[in-house]
């Protein structure tokens, strides 16, 4: 039986980070991942640009160098994966983790095999599970929860749930290659978190009715060839539609961490853990990144989630 020191689950920025912490820390360590390397950035929008600068996105002091003044999501992955071919990291992609049981010592469970570990990172970020509508017409193969470039919607009456980052980098995109896009916005305006370079665009594309936009408003069902929704003032309209781009944002495994033993808290499923050590309710099982947040998946990102790896493994080394 070999045993790890460290188990880590998920081959993301801040599980690549905790690897790298506990190799410095002569640690015995592996990543299972059930994807590539940075499995969740491979799944961005092709010309996703991020929000940090490069510095931001860094881990380990490695220097991400590009001549972006933002980098995007090629950018990132050559970086991320960079390192894990660098490195040499310890990392099974195409991997999943089924199931996580302690006695001993954890034995984890993989579609593949079983491993043993004295401790347990679960870095498994948030963008697997899309967030559900649950209206009429939503399992319709025209409605999407992911969006990856424009090229597909053409000439095609697009509509677009949501005012975030990603809702309107698509919107301004396909609009661009041609789409007919209407924006239904449950808030009353665009995200104020929305990229600052491109808040303008996407008001302004409003503003002379390139893009239209229906505020205060909510999808109610999806047909085959056109959609209902209610407007502010409680009006239904029904319009043509050849596709949905539901930009509804993505939830943690939730199923997942109940079932290994992690105590959810409140509405927001928020995963009971020590902030100062990263350790959750259960002993030897540690949180890092996105998945701390529950359904707030805002409050944690990478640029201030890579400190977690060092909070974890100095408490396991502490604990040694």
């Amino acid at each position: 039986m070999k045993l790890y020191d460290v188990l880590i689950v998920g081959g993301g920025p801040i599980g690549l980070a905790s690897a790298l912490e506990a190799k410095k820390n002569n640690l015995k360590y592996i990543i299972i991942e059930k994807g590539t390397v940075a499995n969740s950035l491979y799944n961005y929008p092709l010309y996703m640009t991020f929000f940090s600068t490069a510095d931001r996105l860094e881990i380990d002091e490695i220097p991400f160098i590009t001549t972006k003044p933002k980098p995007g999501r090629q950018d990132a992955l050559e970086y991320y994966q960079g390192i894990a071919r660098q490195k040499e990291l310890n990392i099974r992609p195409y991997e999943k983790v089924l199931n996580i049981e302690k006695s001993t010592f954890f034995q984890v469970e993989t579609s593949k095999q079983i491993y043993f570990a004295k401790n347990v990172i679960i870095a498994t970020g948030f963008y697997d599970i899309p967030n559900m509508m649950d209206i009429p017409g939503e399992e319709l193969p025209k409605v999407k929860h992911y969006y990856t470039e424009p090229y597909p919607y053409a000439f095609q009456n697009v509509v677009v749930i949501g005012s975030s980052n990603s809702s309107v980098d698509a919107a301004l995109e396909i609009y661009r290659k041609g789409g007919n896009v209407t924006m239904i916005v449950r808030k009353n305006e665009i995200s104020p978190s929305v990229k600052y370079w491109v808040k303008p665009d996407i008001e302004n594309r409003i503003k002379e009715g390139s893009i239209k936009a229906f505020f205060g408003a909510e999808l109610l069902e999806v047909k085959e060839n056109s959609v209902i929704f209610k407007t502010e003032t409680g009006e239904t309209k029904e319009i043509e539609n050849d596709f949905v781009l539901a930009m509804t944002g993505y939830l943690p495994d939730f199923n997942f961490l109940q079932n290994i033993g992690i105590d959810l808290q409140n509405e927001c499923l928020n995963p009971n853990y020590n902030p100062e050590t990263m350790e959750s309710n259960i002993e030897g099982i540690y949180l890092a990144g996105v998945v701390c947040g529950g359904k707030d998946t805002h409050l944690w990102f990478i640029e201030n989630s890579r400190i977690h790896a060092k909070l974890i493994i100095k408490n396991i080394i502490e604990k040694q």
